[in-house]
């Protein structure tokens, strides 16, 4: 076993750096480095996208929401609903909320929105560290909007909008509910759908605006472990029974997330077709050395060497491009992830993308599968040229020596 090792990293010691043994090594090493970067950062980008918008939206919508299966109001059962939570022993936090649309006006501007009353007087996590401008606390007869929005009407903070609801418009036995209110903050998310109509407000102000008394919408609620609110939000639609509706994030946004979902494993694909291409790289490197070694095998054989040491030769020279082209493609990968995390120099299109740069979010589990399975195809890779390594005769090796 020594002799195969010592015999092995003499050929690939590059002490001879004008042999092609050195430069085919080189290469197979950084052909499949080549595409086990792109695997790693391809894969720490999609889970930093998916990330990204999964806990943007989670913290505006909450992780699950429960309401009235017809959208209609309903009595509190914030102490029912926090006991089924309490049984299921998960780490959350429950909120009311009232959202029912209407349109604001500006002079003789108006728009479409949607009034989000939300309990304790406060924010969404997310749209808390979203604020542009102005305050991000709620106060009563206050409203916060979307930077679209404000753009639209062309206000600012400080201004005075007009709200009404928008079901008294199309009933016959009430005239208009309208409120008056003052802009106290203008926020950003990068979601078009919630910066151009989503409006907060203190849950006593929706209350009388659309004449809830002391119902409410529903409840949001949200989780430390995201993972389990499909399952925790059956339970509580099984406990609560009709007419309660539960609906996880994931399942509101299922078209966004089917499209995260649909882009992951082409792209995937067609990065993972650059790490074959290492792969076949190390079998043209091995085979190219057999030849270039043939008269070496040839010598070896002839003075007694087994067939199985031969194999065990070239084996090792798989393995060891195999390890070294993995790490180095990793260690690429992680200075250029970092460099990204850290100095963000990648920027893009917020309005599009919803955030402001490109997002880099390490899986250590796929990381390792993506070493590991190109630790793996090296050896395979080795194989064919070990075995016609071992299947030289020495006769035909030495016969112009």
């Amino acid at each position: 076993m020594k002799t195969a090792f010592r015999i092995a990293f003499r050929h690939l010691g590059f002490k001879h750096q004008g042999s092609f043994t050195s430069f085919a090594s080189i290469a197979a090493m950084v052909g499949l480095g080549l595409g086990v970067c792109a695997l790693v950062l391809t894969s720490s980008v999609l889970n930093g996208f998916e990330e990204t918008i999964s806990s943007k939206i989670a913290g505006i919508d909450g992780h699950i929401r429960i309401q009235h299966f017809l959208f209609k109001p309903v009595t509190p059962y914030k102490t029912r609903l926090d006991s089924i939570l309490t049984s299921s022993n998960v780490s959350f936090s429950t909120v009311a909320y009232v959202q029912e649309a209407a349109m604001v006006r500006k002079g003789r501007s108006a728009e479409g929105i949607l009034i989000v009353g939300h309990g304790d007087d406060a924010l969404p996590k997310s749209i808390n560290q979203m604020i542009r401008k102005g305050s991000a606390s709620l106060q009563k007869g206050h409203i916060i909007i979307g930077n679209d929005l404000a753009a639209a009407l062309k206000v600012k903070v400080g201004d005075k909008l007009v709200l009404v609801d928008m079901k008294s418009m199309v009933s016959i036995s009430s005239g208009q509910r309208m409120k008056q209110a003052t802009v106290s903050g203008i926020y950003k998310s990068g979601l078009q759908e919630y910066d151009k109509s989503v409006v907060y407000m203190t849950l006593a102000d929706a209350q009388t605006l659309f004449q809830y008394d002391e119902k409410v919408s529903g409840y949001t609620i949200n989780i430390k472990d995201g993972k389990r609110a499909r399952v925790l939000a059956s339970r509580i639609e099984e406990t609560l029974g009709y007419p309660n509706y539960a609906i996880t994030w994931k399942e509101k946004h299922r078209t966004l997330f089917n499209w995260l979902n649909l882009q992951k494993w082409p792209i995937l694909i067609i990065f993972g077709m650059i790490a074959l291409v290492g792969i076949v790289n190390i079998i043209s490197a091995l085979t190219m050395i057999v030849l270039e070694k043939i008269r070496s095998i040839g010598t070896l054989i002839s003075m007694g060497m087994n067939k199985k040491t031969i194999r065990r030769i070239f084996l090792i020279k798989g393995i060891y491009i195999g390890v070294m082209g993995s790490l180095a493609g990793l260690g690429v990968a992680l200075i250029l992830a970092g460099i990204q995390i850290w100095f963000k120099p990648l920027s893009i299109a917020e309005d599009i993308y919803f955030m402001s740069h490109v997002p880099v979010l390490f899986d250590w589990t796929i990381i390792g599968l993506i070493v590991l399975c190109s630790f793996i195809s090296s050896i395979f890779a080795a194989l064919w040229p070990t075995h016609r390594a071992s299947s030289v005769e020495p006769a035909v090796a030495l016969r112009y020596e």
